[in-house]
């Protein structure tokens, strides 16, 4: 059998290259949970919430449902973790169901509540694949939001991102498009809508650099914790699958530990891959699962903060 120099030397970096070591101690990870509905939910997230805060992440954020529908438990919750933990908090708030002074008091209740972090998002309306109309009064879309909440507070304000074109977009032109008005009415940062190789991430910040813009993008990372859920969001949102996720998760429905472990190698080798092309921040979409998130963390070397201090003195 011949072997190729270009195998040896992939052969050579592999073995050069640390098992599983920290990748350099400078990557920020932030998290996103979603408000329960329940409360063995609501226990959930709290235990998510304290397992995760050690860890010294960026922000952590709370989703809002389609069409507002989960407006007022995102709200306490995000107002709890403001008040009770050391995490910045940030609201997700959107434009959906609501006018411009509704939707304006909302955010100049989270600015009283100490929240100075909003993800501000179009949304989707409350009927599931039913098109976006804009309420009659109310902000038209996200770059109408940015510029209507930076006219409020000096919020800190991040929008979405999509590596893959949103569905509803023409072409990946006119998504870009979108992307610089929402940045360019005020937006600080970027988050990107989840996607399954790193390839997809480089190819589209090659895009957004080609663009002319140069705000930060951070990735989004989703742990396939269930194949058959993570399938049907992908296509949801125009996520392409790749093969080798399907045949990796086939045969693991009936073994749920064995696809905790599978899922948090997955998403930290991505991670990993990512760091090596010079990411420095992940937000981590995490299903309000602590410990999945933690491990993927541990994986990667972000540690306790209070624990890094100690070893350092």
């Amino acid at each position: 059998m011949t072997i190729s120099v270009n195998q040896l030397e992939e052969a050579r970096r592999a073995l050069d290259a640390p098992l599983y070591a920290d990748v350099g101690g400078d990557l920020e990870v932030s998290f996103e949970f979603f408000p329960p509905k329940s409360e063995k939910m609501e226990e959930q997230l709290w235990d998510a919430v304290r397992t995760l805060e050690p860890l010294g992440p960026r922000f952590v954020s709370v989703t809002y449902g389609a069409g507002g529908t989960t407006r007022e438990r995102t709200h306490a919750t995000v107002a709890r973790i403001q008040r009770e933990t050391s995490l910045a908090a940030a609201a997700h708030l959107t434009c959906v169901e609501a006018t411009r002074e509704e939707i304006d008091q909302v955010a100049n209740e989270y600015w009283a509540a100490g929240v100075r972090h909003i993800v501000a998002l179009r949304g989707d309306m409350p009927t599931a694949g039913a098109a976006y109309t804009a309420h009659p009064g109310g902000y038209e879309n996200a770059a109408a939001l940015v510029a209507g909440l930076r006219r409020l507070h000096p919020f800190e304000l991040s929008v979405a991102a999509y590596p893959e074109c949103h569905p509803e977009s023409a072409h990946a032109a006119a998504d870009l498009d979108n992307l610089k008005r929402k940045l360019d009415a005020g937006a600080t940062r970027a988050i990107t809508q989840f996607f399954h190789e790193p390839e997809t991430f480089f190819r589209y910040r090659d895009q957004v650099a080609a663009a002319g813009i140069d705000a930060e993008i951070v990735p989004g990372i989703m742990p396939v914790t269930n194949f058959a859920s993570v399938k049907r969001m992908s296509a949801m949102c125009g996520t392409a699958v790749p093969a080798w996720l399907q045949r990796l998760f086939e045969g693991l429905d009936d073994h749920p530990g064995a696809r905790q472990l599978v899922a948090a190698t997955v998403a930290a080798e991505l991670s990993r891959r990512l760091y090596a092309g010079g990411v420095k921040a992940l937000h981590f979409y995490t299903l309000n699962r602590a410990e999945l998130a933690f491990a993927i963390c541990h994986l990667l070397g972000v540690r306790a903060k209070q624990a890094v201090q100690e070893a350092a003195a």
